[in-house]
């Protein structure tokens, strides 16, 4: 791996202020915040039992090589934006790699603020055990509005500083994540039970097409909790010698999140047992299982303090989603491919604001929606244009420009592109029917508004290429 450049200031103006450390800190926060504490019954209810645990190394198995590619393409390009200068890049600037780079920020202007709902439904489903009125069927009430509303304003608000506050903001928010984490492990070692983590149904390895459309939602479930080992990409102008520090953040992400996963998982499965939260739909308490996991072995007063920390995690979830998303709009403008207000940055903070307070908003809008839709939507959104996207884009980079600058390249290739882009295809074929209809039809409406926007700018394929 060669040694990347150590400029004080991205292309865009930022400041280059992101270490090693705070951008690991940024993508483990990403990770470890809400997704493993919300989705767990999610989890166990795809294929009804501890089998639903193979769908998860399904989603390591392909979260591991894709996460080569995001090493390689952030370490190349490090800039704002990540996946956006990705595609631009690899499909050419200046004809598909327009519309490639469009298509992937309709997307993200709803699957980014549906990925941070995520974790503002989690902050509410946790809530519920201390303030129970908040959540109703699956729903916030308009107790639990106001506490989205306050939240995600709140978050906003930490972010409204400099990148340097925002990098020490985020290793204290890590620093309670991993506080969190760590409580569930040692009491599940202190408690665990092989009994009630292996107990499986009788019918647990029937091998049929009912089988493989569990394990594409346990997987996906899986893939869901694993989102944001990539965050730091798309804060690439704001990252100290990115050439090293963004691969060895992706990937030292990627493999401490994972064993801690294993650890949480069991912990909770070998303390309570899958039936009492399986099928989530008809147990209140599979909103809160790590709560409920706390109670059983130490006590309501132990549980209640526990959760606070949890809570804790949503934050920082949540924190870190809305810094890198909010990073890609701002990327767009600049390269004259969005709004031109989303292109500034605050005059004194040296941050996009416009860009944090459009993402921060919508981001608020979607905690309103179910936890099932939010999970399936962002995924099929993302499979079709980012991730399958990528692979392509790193492909025709080396065809096309095999003298860039790689710092970082593909280990094997091009075999993590195989695995990783088989099983992209395999999760999103096991989607329910109307969500792959609705990611399909999004993706036309999107060529549809690019195709708009380019005759009425004179633009490719319409203008000048």
């Amino acid at each position: 791996m060669e040694r990347g450049a150590a400029t004080t200031t991205g292309e865009a103006g930022m400041e280059r202020r992101l270490g090693l450390l705070p951008a690991t800190a940024l993508n483990m926060a990403n990770m470890l915040g809400a997704g493993p504490f919300i989705t767990l019954s999610t989890l166990m209810s795809a294929l009804g039992g501890p089998q639903s645990m193979l769908g998860w190394l399904v989603a390591l198995m392909i979260a591991l090589p894709d996460g080569m590619i995001w090493a390689e393409l952030g370490a190349s390009m490090p800039g704002s934006g990540g996946t956006f200068r990705y595609l631009t890049e690899g499909f050419g600037p200046r004809r598909w790699g327009r519309l490639m780079g469009f298509l992937f920020l309709v997307q993200l202007l709803v699957s980014g603020p549906l990925e941070i709902a995520s974790g503002y439904i989690g902050f509410l489903r946790y809530l519920d055990y201390l303030w129970p009125g908040v959540v109703r069927d699956g729903l916030p009430t308009w107790r639990g509005g106001v506490v989205v509303v306050a939240l995600g304003l709140g978050v906003i608000a930490l972010l409204y500083r400099r990148i340097a506050g925002v990098g020490r903001l985020t290793v204290v928010l890590w620093a309670g994540v991993l506080v969190t984490v760590v409580g569930v492990l040692v009491t599940g070692a202190l408690h665990f039970d092989p009994g009630v983590a292996f107990d499986f149904p009788p019918d647990a390895w029937r091998f049929n097409w009912g089988f493989a459309m569990g394990l594409g939602a346990a997987a996906r479930t899986g893939l869901y909790d694993f989102l944001g080992y990539y965050d730091v990409c798309y804060l690439g102008d704001e990252v100290k010698d990115p050439g090293r520090t963004i691969p060895r953040s992706v990937l030292t992400s990627l493999v401490v999140v994972s064993a801690l996963y294993v650890g949480v998982n069991l912990a909770v499965m070998g303390t309570v047992p899958w039936r009492t939260v399986v099928p989530e739909s008809e147990h209140p308490e599979a909103l809160y299982v790590v709560s409920t996991f706390m109670e059983r072995a130490h006590g309501p007063t132990m549980a209640r303090w526990f959760t606070v920390m949890v809570l804790w995690t949503c934050v920082g979830s949540c924190f870190a989603l809305l810094l890198g998303y909010s990073r890609i709009p701002f990327a767009a403008a600049r390269e004259g491919a969005f709004l031109g207000v989303f292109g500034r940055l605050h005059p004194t903070r040296h941050f996009p604001h416009v860009s944090l307070l459009a993402i921060g908003l919508l981001a608020m809008a979607g905690a309103f929606l179910r936890f099932g839709v939010v999970l399936d939507t962002l995924i099929a959104l993302r499979i079709i244009v980012q991730f399958v996207g990528q692979i392509g884009a790193l492909v025709l980079l080396r065809r096309r420009r095999p003298d860039m600058a790689r710092p970082y390249r593909v280990w094997l290739y091009p075999l993590p592109l195989v695995v990783a882009g088989a099983g992209w295809f395999f999760v999103f074929g096991t989607l329910p029917w109307e969500v792959m209809a609705f990611a399909t039809g999004a993706l036309m409406a999107g060529v549809i508004l690019f195709l708009g926007w380019a005759l009425w700018g004179r633009r490719w394929p319409f203008g000048d290429a």
